[in-house]
């Protein structure tokens, strides 16, 4: 059964991994596609999404206008707003779904009132996956809310699915290293450099992970490898021959311990009031740097250009990437910024 508004102050959503409280004066209208400076990452706290009776987590880049790839003006929406336990009878938000999505792909769910369309909105419904990694989320006049609170914008944009929209993020790292192969350690920090592979999106210019939508049926596992194949290393354009020989390749590093750094909710451009992007980010490392020397890094599918990148608080990327990343750091032990000690003011 769905989770409706009045039962939100009984419900507990348990988070696997910290989720992110936003900068302050995130109602401030900002470009599209705008990124917060990776260096004020840093003071992002990591709270649990609910607890008994409040919401906890604010977004960002949720509330950025115009909404990506179109000329749509959200809603604004002050941040003593953004939670939905805060009453707002005058809140009247645009609503917009983006004809790519009306159009009926395969990707994407029917409008809400088309016959025959019945929801299982907060388990998996068949072949498709609507419960949250964040718990329990409600659902009100048919529609799921976003968990994270008011966007300014109704549907769903250009997200496929009401509710939640999986994804995966592969973080593949290896450390950097000098003509004679030895680590090379930042000469503030004094902590080993890390390089990941990034790509350059297509849609919007940004620098991200090769991180990509999950599949109906597909297990996270098989969305991070085959991402990572078709975004930073073009499998898709490869023949049967060519893919046989980086599957074979990539096992090694994909088959190997790796660290899941972060599972729930993304603060991305494209959520709505009704649909939003969760994603698992997990990280792969390349310690030695064999495995990835031998594969050549290629931009593929949504890509337009990849290429490995030296992690530090200086990175501007994409939705909340950049927190991902600096998850890695501190789990890998490896340099991030030159002042750690440093926080940005409330």
């Amino acid at each position: 059964m769905p989770l409706t508004a009045g039962a939100l102050p009984r419900a507990v959503a348990v988070l696997s991994f910290s989720v992110l409280l936003s900068a302050r004066g995130a109602a401030q209208r900002r470009p599209a596609h705008s990124n917060l400076s990776a260096s004020c990452w840093s003071r992002l706290h990591p709270v649990n999404m609910f607890n008994s009776y409040n919401v906890k987590f604010h977004h960002s880049k949720a509330l950025t206008s115009p909404y990506p790839g179109s000329h749509i003006e959200r809603s604004r929406v002050p941040e003593d707003k953004v939670g939905w336990l805060t009453e707002w009878k005058d809140y009247n938000p645009v609503e917009y779904t983006a004809k790519s999505v009306l159009a009926g792909p395969s990707w994407a769910d029917p409008q809400i009132n088309d016959e025959g369309f019945s929801p299982k909105f907060n388990e998996r419904d068949g072949e498709v996956e609507r419960k949250s990694l964040n718990g329990l989320y409600v659902v009100e006049n048919g529609r799921p809310r976003n968990p994270a609170g008011r966007t300014g914008l109704t549907g769903r944009g250009l997200l496929g699915r009401w509710g939640p929209n999986h994804a995966a993020d592969p973080v593949v790292t290896r450390w950097k290293r000098d003509g004679s192969g030895n680590k090379v350690a930042h000469p503030v920090s004094g902590k080993n450099i890390l390089q990941f592979v990034a790509i350059k999106r297509r849609d919007c210019g940004e620098w991200a992970i090769p991180g990509g939508m999950v599949d109906p049926g597909e297990k996270i596992t098989a969305t991070l490898k085959r991402e990572f194949e078709e975004e930073a290393l073009n499998s898709l354009q490869k023949s049967p021959e060519e893919k046989a020989k980086l599957e074979k390749q990539l096992q090694k590093l994909f088959s190997q311990e790796h660290l899941v750094v972060y599972r729930g909710y993304v603060d991305d451009p494209r959520n709505t009031d009704n649909a939003w992007m969760e994603t698992e980010a997990v990280n792969y490392h390349d310690e030695t740097g064999e495995t990835m020397d031998n594969l050549p890094l290629e931009a593929g599918d949504d890509a337009g250009v990849v290429k490995w990148v030296d992690i530090s608080e200086k990175l501007e990327l994409y939705a909340s990437h950049s927190y991902f990343i600096k998850l890695v750091t501190e789990k890998r032990g490896a340099h991030w910024s030159e002042d750690p000690g440093s926080e940005c003011l409330e």
